[in-house]
């Protein structure tokens, strides 16, 4: 008997291991948005993390005056180096940009205030 339920007790956290995994690490879609970005910026109380904004243009009514932008608020994983550099660099010189991303199941604080994380900049062109 005690048998039966130590193996049931360990298929059970196994099992839970495994969702748990997928929801933290697997993802949901992928694709890109390209724009200019805004800010890059540490946040945090316990848990620091890069957020960013990107400025995917607007749309100018039907009048020729006003002017709505469209942001997309996005975050980079901790330790991709590169990513920030060129987000860094895409910001200093005002360029536009092609920002890949992954969108995860669930947004967790440790990770970021986003579901959409950005793996992969491309510059677009000149300003």
């Amino acid at each position: 008997m005690k048998r039966k339920l130590f193996l049931g007790f360990l298929f059970i956290l196994l099992l839970s291991i495994a969702v748990g995994s997928f929801f933290v690490f697997g993802t949901y879609s992928e694709g890109y948005r390209a724009g200019t970005v805004m800010k890059l910026s540490t946040k945090g109380y316990l848990f620091k993390t890069l957020e960013g904004q990107l400025n995917m243009g607007g749309m100018a009514g039907s009048d020729g005056g006003d002017i709505a932008t469209t942001t997309w608020a996005f975050s980079v994983d901790k330790g991709n180096e590169q990513v920030v550099k060129a987000i860094e660099e895409a910001v200093d010189n005002g360029s536009r940009v092609k920002l890949f991303y992954k969108e995860k199941y669930f947004q967790f604080d440790w990770r970021g205030e986003t579901k959409y994380f950005v793996f992969k900049v491309d510059q677009v062109g000149g300003k």
